[in-house]
């Protein structure tokens, strides 16, 4: 799956993945309002107005990027209609050509995990019919728990020609907490990475492993070192633009062939029709607005492509 990815950034140009992370808050009201007409105002409501927002954000970049990355938790928190609105949005996404990054982040062992690593990239078999899950190309998972709640991931990444980011240095303020704690003489991130690093030998798909790594844009000469601790190792980085992040910044992330990395953008791209500096989308157009972000973000991060 990551020659996939790859081969998808090539094409656009665009080492990017955007974060359809839609919140209320972000959908113009003429959009919650034929939702709610059609709905009512209900968790069914609300789940037609994230998809319908999202399909927006989408039809508006899809030819520009290689990836998009829906958070679940902003759809869980309405109940099915809110998960039934995710899974409508992945196979959207795959209609229009798109890789789709499940951002779950689960962690559990042995049967749980192996569940969990089923319902969003793999199938199941009952009484001679297969059934695909949520059915993502990649998913976060959070490694917390050690081996055993990775490993199952990574069986089902095998078996399905799936991938996986695992979490390592997380963009958030208070990540170092934990992940900056000295163990053995150095930072706990760095043994995580070099746990990524031959997890990663089981699920080699060319130069690069299926089993990627998160870290934040928000702390670049961490993500330096960990681009040296896995080399085969793609890296998920999220906290650009609206967390602080920019392209000077995250040149390190990528190896000198201008690939290694994918950089997601959230906020800044599916509110941009929000924002001051694409004020002429104001009117509610989403679409032109995420395009525009796009754009400027492609342009942002030309001094980490060669």
């Amino acid at each position: 799956m990551i020659q996939k990815l790859i081969l998808a950034i090539q094409k656009t140009g665009a080492p990017i993945v955007v974060g359809l992370d839609p919140k209320l808050s972000m959908i113009p009201e003429r959009i919650t309002a034929r939702a709610f007409k059609d709905f009512g105002r209900s968790a069914d409501g609300v789940a037609e107005a994230l998809f319908a927002f999202n399909k927006e954000v989408v039809d508006g970049v899809a030819d520009l990027i290689p990836a998009v990355k829906p958070q679940i938790a902003m759809y869980e928190q309405f109940g099915i209609p809110g998960l039934i609105a995710f899974k409508k949005t992945v196979d959207y996404c795959h209609e229009k050509g798109l890789i789709v990054i499940g951002d779950i982040k689960r962690g559990d062992i042995g049967s749980t995990s192996e569940s969990y690593a089923v319902g969003h990239l793999g199938t199941t078999d009952f009484d001679g019919e297969t059934f695909a899950g949520f059915n993502e190309d990649f998913a976060t998972v959070n490694p917390y728990l050690g081996s055993d709640g990775v490993k199952p991931f990574i069986d089902v990444c095998n078996k399905n020609d799936k991938g996986i980011f695992v979490l390592v240095k997380t963009s958030n303020p208070s990540s170092g907490e934990l992940q900056d704690r000295i163990v053995d003489g150095a930072p706990l991130y760095e043994h995580v990475g070099r746990m990524v690093e031959e997890w990663g030998l089981d699920s080699m798909d060319g130069d690069y492993s299926n089993v990627g790594a998160v870290v934040g844009a928000t702390y670049p000469e961490m993500g330096r070192a960990l681009r040296k601790i896995m080399p085969h190792a793609y890296i998920l980085v999220p906290g650009y633009g609206a967390q602080g992040g920019k392209g000077e910044d995250l040149k390190d992330f990528f190896n000198e062939d201008g690939l290694g990395a994918i950089v997601n953008s959230s906020r800044g791209i599916i509110a941009a029709w929000q924002k001051p500096e694409y004020s002429q989308f104001a009117d509610g157009n989403v679409g032109d607005a995420a395009r525009a972000a796009v754009l400027d973000m492609i342009s942002d991060l030309q001094c980490c492509i060669k």
